[in-house]
């Protein structure tokens, strides 16, 4: 990740058109083979200029101006589109933008309501990228009924998101049963939140362009939205699955530009990635800045129920945070639901990746019907030097499972000043597990379960508490029979007792639990780290764990 300080450059206005005019004579000045791009059912604005240089330049001159938030639609109206008015807003497929091609995967679009009320702009590029015209909100796009008070909003409101559709040619597999029409792989909606369905075809957990002040003391967190976007025509090849999306980012601190390349896998794999090349520009001091932040839901699980009254045994998106470090070591730190908001940081230098992570895949865990089972498992990939810096995680406590109430991020250890600028590229894996054939070397942590300390059928002591932690497979399988693996233990502060390792007696090989007690006197958080090892070699990733004592 490279900074640098800003330069004046002349500011370019790019795709502000007024009114609609007809496609044909819009694009009139494109060579025949474009026509073919442009869905001649929508309205459009006059052709701009574009380029990505163009507008990286753009969000860097607007980073040197005062913020200029959008103007403002009738929020009278607004606020009466609620949730089960804006439910009633479909938007019709036959308004889809490329759903005749080229490409495989329509594009459709959010209405805007009571929980998005910032006007996003649509454009559409011709095939080469080098023109653009917005795309004009016409409420005829919408299945709208007849008292909705989204009829009420003026011309040109503009709309609040938009989604990929599964591919109309089919595919195979999964994909081969579900009709484009009423299925989506990846949604950007709200601020400069997006998420994305993986190969286990649900959405769960989202990320986000940027976060600013997340848990920050003294300062409320700001949401910069995503204030246009650009989409560019795939190439309609065969096998091409592939679709690039451009957008600009604003908010009162930042401005910013990227670029999304999406894939997704219509076959048996359904994992879908993103490439992410982003510059951003600091208009004022940022305390905390998350560079690639996720953001999930985790109420409570088999670690630690006593948050949670409810009658599923687990409920929560994610349940830990996986980490691989620039010197190679694997990390699996559980999730927790803290009765105060706990900000962590792991300091690193040039990080492999990090992400949040569904590893529990047992419907029998959760009993719901909204497949919790099969959230995303959402991982970062790095791509080039990011330098030092920092993985942080944000703990917020929730009491439902409605709030996400879990960030992590890479903050860089330099401080967000007023006038630096960050120039990153980054991979997104929507998928059920963290990628990397590396890993499968160790052994990972599969859970983590805490009782009362002490031996059954005596007494309990006062201040102790029992850990038990499974790992599974890796070089754990190879184990020879009767030898055990060492539990590798530290703690911020506390004692241990009752250190022992076991083979979980279920039959299955390469599945150990390491059990031990914790006697700790008052209530400051704990951070534990534990491994295994055997005749000194690494058997497993490290487990991290801040007990919070009760």
């Amino acid at each position: 990740m490279s900074q640098d300080t800003p330069e004046t450059l002349s500011r370019r206005q790019l795709l502000i058109g007024a009114g609609a005019v007809s496609a044909l004579s819009a694009w009139s000045a494109l060579p025949r083979s474009a026509w073919a791009a442009l869905p001649t059912q929508l309205e459009y604005g006059p052709a701009q200029a574009f380029s990505f240089d163009e507008l990286m330049a753009r969000a860097r001159t607007l980073s040197a101006q005062a913020y200029a938030p959008p103007p403002p639609l009738p929020r009278n109206v607004l606020e009466r589109i609620d949730y089960d008015a804006h439910g009633k807003l479909r938007y019709k497929s036959e308004f889809a933008l490329f759903a005749q091609g080229p490409g495989a995967f329509p594009v459709t679009f959010f209405h805007l309501g009571r929980y998005f009320q910032t006007p996003v702009r649509m454009h559409l590029l011709d095939p080469a990228g080098r023109q653009a015209r917005e795309i004009l909100y016409n409420p005829a796009y919408f299945d709208m009924p007849a008292d909705s008070p989204a009829r009420e909003l003026p011309t040109g409101a503009g709309f609040a998101g938009f989604r990929f559709q599964e591919s109309r040619l089919g595919g195979s597999g999964a994909q081969k049963q579900l009709p484009w029409q009423k299925n989506d792989w990846v949604a950007f909606l709200g601020a400069s939140y997006f998420r994305a369905i993986g190969d286990l075809y649900q959405y769960g957990l989202s990320a986000r362009g940027v976060a600013l002040d997340v848990a920050q003391a003294g300062k409320p967190e700001e949401f910069p939205a995503f204030t246009h976007f650009w989409f560019l025509p795939p190439s309609g090849k065969p096998g091409d699955n592939t679709v690039t999306v451009y957008a600009l980012l604003d908010g009162p601190s930042i401005s910013g530009a990227y670029r999304f390349d999406l894939r997704r896998d219509p076959g048996k794999n359904g994992a879908v990635l993103m490439d992410i090349d982003c510059a951003l520009f600091l208009r004022r001091d940022v305390a905390r800045l998350g560079i690639a932040p996720l953001t999930s839901m985790y109420w409570f699980s088999e670690t630690e129920k006593s948050t949670a009254v409810d009658w599923r045994p687990e409920v929560h998106d994610s349940d830990g945070l996986a980490l691989w470090t620039g010197n190679g070591e694997r990390i699996w730190r559980p999730l927790n639901n803290p009765k105060r908001t706990m900000a962590s940081a792991f300091a690193d230098r040039t990080p492999r990746g990090y992400g949040l992570l569904q590893r529990d895949r047992d419907f029998d865990h959760y009993l719901d019907g909204v497949a919790y089972d099969r959230r995303p498992s959402l991982w970062v990939e790095p791509l080039g030097d990011w330098g030092a810096g920092s993985v942080q995680l944000i703990e917020i406590p929730t009491d439902d499972e409605i709030h996400d109430n879990i960030v992590a991020m890479w903050v860089p250890q330099a401080e967000g000043k007023a006038g630096s600028s960050y120039q990153l590229k980054y991979r997104l894996h929507w998928r059920a597990d963290e990628p990397g054939t590396q890993r499968k070397a160790l052994a990972q942590c599969v859970a983590t379960r805490l009782g009362h300390g002490g031996e059954p059928g005596k007494p309990r002591p006062r201040g102790v508490r029992k850990f038990v932690v499974e790992f599974l497979g890796g070089s754990l399988s190879q184990l020879p029979w009767g030898v055990r693996p060492e539990a590798v233990l530290s703690a911020s502060r506390g004692t241990f007792g009752n250190v022992f390792c076991e083979a979980v007696p279920n039959g299955v090989p390469g599945h150990w639990r390491a059990v031990f007690d914790l006697t700790v006197s008052g209530q400051e958080p704990v951070d534990m780290r534990l491994y295994l090892r055997q005749a000194g070699q690494t058997l497993s990733e490290t487990w991290l764990y801040q007990y919070h004592p009760v």
